[in-house]
This record gives structure tokens, C-alpha cells and sequence, in this order.
């Protein structure tokens, strides 16, 4: 078995004039629940041996406040933003070799994929908060696809 971990960024800011939601950092309720998940990550043992981060300035954000995760690979990917669950799950295919592969991103497209593994429906869950991290088991060999996942854990700050 492998498990996903798929953690949506924090609280961000709102746009400053001016500024598009890409470059939107953290706010400190953000900072705060990124290091609540980093806390919770820790005590439930979910070390990554590789993490895909959007390359967003709140996902960046986010996975530099949970701390110290293991020495797992790191790795921005500009395509979790605003991706799709399809492009999602084929991110977490290509990176099937990872044991426990951690993907920090973005609404709609991480409660959409969570739902999708799970349940084999996109709108059967909503609302994956801010920190919010779902954890997902299924097979090592197989390419995911809907209900192909059991969904082991969830939490938010």
C-alpha cells in the first residue's frame, strides 16, 4: 500500500491592490494552522519521501511553516495550481514510487480528487478547509481512479 496526503494551503491574505492570487502570501491565522498541521503530521508519524507543492506563494508558504516533515524530496509543480482532479491524480501516478507522497495545493481540485478516490464521485465532499489535510491508502500498483483509495484520515486546524 501507499498513501497520499493531500494538504490544502492555509489562510492566505486577500489581494493587496493590484496583486494577483497567485503571488497572495499567508496571513498569521495561515502561519499559524500550517504549523498546527506540521504538528499534526509529526505526531501521527506521516513523514513524506516526497513532497509536490504548487508553486503558488501561499502553498510555498504553507509547507515551509509545518517545520520539520523528514528529508523527503521536494519538488514545486506549477500545474497543482488550479489543477483539476484529473491532473491531480496524474501528478500522484507519475509519482507512484513514493511511499508516502505528500500534495500540497488547492481547492477545488484537492477535496474533488479526495472525493473522487474515495467514493468515486467528485461532489460527494465538500469542504476541505484551509490546512485541511485528508489522508488517502490504496494499492502500489495501480493508477488511480475513482474509489480506488480508502480514506484513513482527515483533519483541519
Amino acid at each position: 500500500m501507499r498513501e497520499l496526503i493531500l494538504l490544502r494551503h492555509a489562510h492566505a491574505d486577500s489581494a493587496a491592490a493590484g496583486q494577483d492570487d497567485h503571488s497572495r502570501g499567508l496571513s498569521a491565522t495561515g502561519r499559524a494552522e500550517a504549523q498546527a498541521a506540521g504538528d499534526w503530521l509529526r505526531e501521527h508519524g506521516l513523514r513524506p519521501d516526497r513532497v509536490l507543492c504548487s508553486d503558488a506563494t501561499r502553498t510555498r508558504e504553507t509547507l515551509a511553516a509545518l517545520g520539520d516533515i523528514g528529508e523527503g524530496e521536494i519538488y514545486e509543480d506549477a500545474t497543482i495550481y488550479e489543477a483539476s482532479p484529473g491532473t491531480l491524480a496524474t501528478l500522484a501516478d507519475a509519482n507512484r514510487d513514493a511511499e508516502r507522497l505528500l500534495l500540497v495545493g488547492h481547492n477545488p481540485g484537492l477535496e474533488q480528487l479526495a472525493a473522487l478516490m474515495h467514493s468515486g464521485q467528485t461532489g460527494d465532499y465538500r469542504g476541505m478547509p484551509p490546512g485541511g489535510i485528508a489522508v488517502l491508502r490504496l494499492p502500489v500498483d495501480v493508477n488511480i481512479e475513482p474509489g480506488i483509495a480508502t480514506l484513513t484520515q482527515f483533519w483541519w486546524p
